[in-house]
């Protein structure tokens, strides 16, 4: 049993850690974005962008609909919204201390 969870729970920890992608989610934590915006807003390179929003759309933290040619992407609000705001109360309550 543990073997299984291992690997779901690696590449979910995985694409937390990563200043990148929390950068991109705290950018749609205002709302929906195509790349473009993401991109510009972030100073990031499409390609890097890209790269991003795909690990953080496989693992369900943000959901991406067609909009003509584009892809506009949102915060996954059932979950990931959740779990950012109680992952800031947390370090706001214990971790601030730590600088970074």
């Amino acid at each position: 049993m543990k073997q299984k969870l291992r690997h779901p729970y690696s590449r979910f920890f995985g694409t937390l850690a990563n200043q990148m992608r929390i950068d991109i989610m705290m950018l749609l934590l205002d709302g929906e974005k195509n790349a473009t915006q993401i991109c510009s807003a972030l100073k990031m390179k499409q390609p890097t962008a890209s790269k991003n929003l795909a690990r953080l759309e496989e693992c369900g933290f943000v959901k991406a609909r067609q909009n003509g040619r584009e892809r506009v992407y949102s915060l996954n609000k059932e979950t990931i919204r959740k779990i950012l705001m109680i992952m800031d109360r947390h370090m706001k309550q214990y971790c601030c201390h730590l600088k970074g």
